[in-house]
């Protein structure tokens, strides 16, 4: 009878121990939300949309750009956000918008910005 006796509490010890480790882990800040949202219906939500907060079922994304890449949809009335393109020639010169040369600039490496051209190694084109 005692070697029962202690089969069984070291079969409880054993699932005390076991369900300690499996018992789900609290977290001290609960998960922020993404900076967009894809809903099932399959449009992009940022923060700036009426349905952002009342959108539970979702894809989350970093961008808007990357949701709509993804086959994702604007709200009615939103669009993407123009962004500047920064052209690294052939030649390591970097052109911006304001370049006499942008335009014909067909071969190059876009970059977000003139600060990234440069710090890859571009020099900015001579005045």
């Amino acid at each position: 009878m005692k070697s029962v006796a202690k089969i069984a509490l070291k079969s409880l010890a054993f699932a005390m121990v076991v369900g300690a480790w499996s018992a789900p882990v609290l977290a001290a800040d609960p998960p922020k939300d993404p900076t967009v949202k894809k809903s099932d219906a399959g449009i992009c939500h940022d923060a700036s949309s009426s349905s952002y907060g009342n959108t539970k079922k979702f894809t989350p994304f970093n961008s808007l750009d990357e949701c709509v890449k993804s086959g994702g949809k604007l709200p009615a009335g939103k669009t993407l956000p123009v962004v500047e393109v920064v052209k690294k020639s052939e030649s390591g010169i970097c052109h911006d918008k304001s370049s006499a040369s942008y335009e014909q600039t067909k071969k190059f490496t876009e970059f977000k910005s003139v600060d990234e051209c440069l710090k890859s190694g571009g020099k900015l084109p001579k005045k």
